[in-house]
């Protein structure tokens, strides 16, 4: 079984930084993707951003230009760096991983949760 730990978030006025790290831990061969989501009060999950093993990162264009995704392979980490940040980004964030365990089964894994709050 893969557990994931996130930590960050927070409140923070609009323009300010957040830092959100997400950590992989288990039974884990190897891991291919690792992403951010976010939900918002009243709307569907979304996809912010994306690390896929191997190809490009991708940014939502609401996001593109102020956040940053990294992965730190030999840590089973992603983190997520957002900049300037908006009204509008208030939300719950998810970091989601997919890989394959050491049973040679495919996971797909959500964390908890970090609630981020972007004050006017």
């Amino acid at each position: 079984q893969v557990q994931l730990a996130e930590s960050g978030g927070g409140l923070v006025q609009a323009g300010g930084s957040l830092r959100l790290s997400c950590t992989a831990s288990g039974r884990i061969f190897s891991i291919n993707d690792m992403d951010w989501y976010r939900q918002a009060p009243g709307k569907h999950r979304e996809l912010v951003a994306a690390a896929r093993g191997g190809g490009p990162t991708y940014y939502a264009d609401a996001v593109k230009g102020r956040f940053t995704i990294s992965r730190d392979d030999a840590k089973n980490t992603v983190v997520l760096q957002m900049d300037s940040l908006k009204v509008e980004d208030t939300a719950v964030y998810y970091c989601n991983v997919k890989g394959w365990n050491e049973g040679g089964q495919n996971f797909l894994a959500w964390g908890q949760g970090t609630q981020v709050t972007v004050s006017p």
